[in-house]
């Protein structure tokens, strides 16, 4: 280049192809709003069952606390729960404990105790025979709600699933032992329970 020439101007060339680029690359958003369906209430109250897995509260060692509370806050979204059942720990007790309630009729069937790591913790194991498909979304989101409040819910292996997927299908979910694992629980499980039932009856997403 001579000396006294002009200097190209390189960078304003480059920003004005930037800028070419960018008009023709990035289209208008839509306009379009997007519009979710929003969760209801159940138009009636279903028939629900509450299962507590413990060794300690079958033998009177301990109070069942927690069996109590997720019945009352399952009465909030209108499932009824006649009494809580106790059963001890162990697959036979909970699986039959489990499908006497569907049989009687529970379309949501929650237990509680029996999702940690001891040995005795087999509630998860007697749970997934009895389901035809798992919802491992809720379970996700049941133990993402909890660890907002305690890095031990990440303990639990909880189970979400239904028995069938048609108009007797029923809901069966494993919650934690203590109540704090249950209010979590039924605070991401209760809203649901209208649209699984809407779906599982043939109704639309």
């Amino acid at each position: 280049m001579e000396r006294g020439a002009a200097t190209p101007e390189f960078p304003s060339r480059r920003r004005e192809i930037r800028s070419r680029v960018a008009r023709t690359t990035v289209g208008p958003m839509s306009q379009t709003p997007i519009v979710q369906k929003g969760l209801v209430p159940l138009t009636e109250p279903v028939k629900g069952a509450v299962i507590t897995v413990s060794d300690r509260c079958v033998s009177g060692e301990r109070e069942d606390l927690s069996g109590p509370l997720a019945q009352r806050l399952l009465a909030e979204h209108d499932i009824v729960v006649d009494k809580v059942h106790l059963v001890p720990d162990g697959v036979e007790p909970v699986r039959e404990a489990i499908a006497r309630a569907v049989s009687a009729g529970a379309r949501v069937v929650l237990t509680t105790g029996g999702t940690g790591v001891t040995p005795r913790d087999l509630t998860p194991e007697a749970t997934a025979p009895l389901l035809e498909t798992r919802l491992e979304g809720l379970e996700a989101q049941i133990r993402a709600h909890g660890l907002t409040k305690t890095p031990l819910a990440g303990l639990s292996r909880g189970l979400v699933g239904v028995t069938s997927r048609g108009d007797g299908g029923a809901l069966i979910v494993n919650a934690p032992g203590s109540r704090g694992g249950v209010k979590d629980t039924i605070a991401v499980i209760g809203p649901l329970v209208p649209h699984v039932l809407e779906q599982l009856g043939g109704g639309d997403h």
